[in-house]
C-alpha cells in the first residue's frame, strides 16, 4: 500500500526535511528518512544549527579542536555547519544523481547579518560553495532588495541558489528575473546552465499568522471567515506567476540553452494555529515540479494521515484571486503584510544567528584547557 508521501511525491512534490544536525546524520536517522518517509533534501538556517549545537554532543570533539586552535566564532560556526552540511551532501548524492541534480539537495544559509549587504551576501556565498565543495548544495539568500542582485552575480557564477524569505507576489516576480539575468550572465561566461539549479522558498503559515491577527482585530463576520485562507491562497498565486513568467520567451530560450526552470519551494509549512488541520499547507499545496520543506513533525503528520489528491493549486486561481480581493475588502493591506513579515523574517534569523554565536563562543570557552585565556 503506497503511504502518503510516496503519493505525494509520486504527484509532482518533492520533500525536503527542513532539519538537519550531526546526531541526525551519524545515528542514521536521516538515512531512514530518505527510505522511509521519501525525503529528497534538507534546508538548514541558523535557528535549526543553533538548536542542534545547544543540545548536540556530537559535536563536542570538533569545539575541542577548534578551541584549541584559537579560531574566532564566526570561524567554528562555518567549520561546523559545512562539515554538516557536506556531509549530508554525500549521503544525497544518489538521489542528486538519480535525478539529474533535481533532488539530493542541501542548503547552507549565508550569515543573516548580511541580510542587507550585497557585496558581502556574494562574497560568502561564493565562500560556501567553495568549503562545502560539493555540486549538490544549495547556497539560502534572503529574498531582500540588496539579495536580488546578489543572487544574480551568485548565479551568474555557475552556483545554485535556495532564495528564502519570500512573502509577496511582488518580490517573487523580482526574484524570478534576478534568476534569469543570473542565468544569461552565466551564459554569456560560457558556464554550463544545466549544472545551475535553483529553488524559489515561498513562507506559507507565516502569512496566515500575520493575516489572521489583523483579521482578528477587525472582528466582523466577513473577517472571521476568511481567516486560516491567505497562506495557501498566495502560495498558489505564487504558482501561477511561476507557470506564467517561465513560459515566457526569455525562460524558455533559457531552457531551451540547457537551464532549468527555478521551482517554486514551500516553506514555512508547519501548522502554527492548532485550530488548523496539521497537513493544510501540504495537502493544499500539491503541484507539480514543486518542494515541500517540511519540519519532522509535519512531516509525521503527513506520513501518518495526509490525503494527497493530486494537484490541489493550479485549479484554485480565481478562488484564491477572489480572497485577495475579499481581504482588501475587509480592510487587509496585504502590502503592508508582507513588509512586515519580510523585516520581521530578517530580524528572526539575525537574532537565531547571534544565538548561534553564543551558543558556539561558550562552546568553544568551555573546551578550553584550564588556565587558557
Amino acid at each position: 500500500m503506497t503511504t502518503p508521501t510516496a503519493a505525494l511525491a509520486a504527484a509532482g512534490v518533492s520533500i525536503w526535511l527542513d532539519d538537519l544536525s550531526r546526531q541526525r546524520i551519524l545515528s542514521g536517522n536521516l538515512a531512514e528518512l530518505i527510505s522511509s518517509r521519501d525525503v529528497t533534501g534538507v534546508t538548514t538556517n541558523p535557528t535549526i544549527f543553533a538548536g542542534a549545537l545547544s543540545k548536540g554532543e556530537a559535536y563536542e570533539g570538533q569545539v575541542e579542536q577548534l578551541a584549541k586552535a584559537g579560531v574566532s566564532t564566526d570561524e567554528a560556526i562555518f567549520s561546523i555547519t559545512t562539515d554538516d552540511v557536506r556531509n549530508a551532501c554525500d549521503l544525497f548524492r544518489p538521489i542528486y544523481d538519480r535525478t539529474d541534480g533535481v533532488d539530493g539537495r542541501v542548503s547552507i544559509e549565508v550569515s543573516p547579518d548580511l541580510a542587507h549587504d550585497t557585496e558581502g551576501t556574494v562574497a560568502q556565498a561564493k565562500d560556501l560553495w567553495s568549503r562545502v565543495d560539493r555540486p549538490n548544495a544549495l547556497i539560502k539568500i534572503p529574498a531582500t532588495k540588496a539579495g536580488l542582485p546578489a543572487i544574480t552575480e551568485v548565479i551568474g557564477s555557475g552556483i545554485s541558489v535556495n532564495v528564502t524569505l519570500i512573502f509577496s507576489l511582488e518580490r517573487y516576480d523580482e526574484v524570478i528575473d534576478a534568476y534569469l539575468s543570473g542565468l544569461e550572465k552565466a551564459r554569456e561566461a560560457g558556464i554550463d546552465l544545466s549544472t545551475i539549479h535553483s529553488v524559489a522558498s515561498f513562507f506559507v503559515s507565516r502569512v496566515d499568522t500575520e493575516v489572521d491577527k489583523r483579521l482578528a482585530a477587525i472582528g466582523s463576520d466577513e473577517a472571521k471567515a476568511l481567516v486560516g485562507k491567505a497562506g495557501l491562497a498566495n502560495a498558489r498565486l505564487a504558482y501561477e506567476l511561476f507557470e506564467k513568467r517561465f513560459a515566457e520567451d526569455r525562460a524558455t530560450q533559457l531552457v531551451s540553452a540547457g537551464a532549468n526552470v527555478q521551482r517554486p519551494l514551500w516553506a514555512s509549512t508547519g501548522v502554527k494555529d492548532p485550530a488548523l488541520p496539521d497537513t493544510l499547507y501540504v495537502t493544499g499545496l500539491v503541484a507539480k515540479g514543486t518542494v515541500n520543506t517540511m519540519p519532522e513533525k509535519t512531516l509525521e503528520a503527513t506520513f501518518d494521515h495526509a490525503e494527497v489528491t493530486g494537484d490541489t493549486v493550479t485549479g484554485a486561481y480565481d478562488e484564491a484571486h477572489a480572497l485577495f480581493a475579499d481581504l482588501a475588502e475587509v480592510g487587509v493591506d496585504f502590502a503592508d503584510v508582507t513588509q512586515v513579515l519580510e523585516s520581521e523574517g530578517v530580524e528572526k534569523f539575525i537574532a537565531s544567528w547571534h544565538e548561534l554565536q553564543d551558543t558556539v563562543a561558550a562552546a568553544l570557552a568551555g573546551a578550553q584547557p584550564e588556565g587558557a585565556q
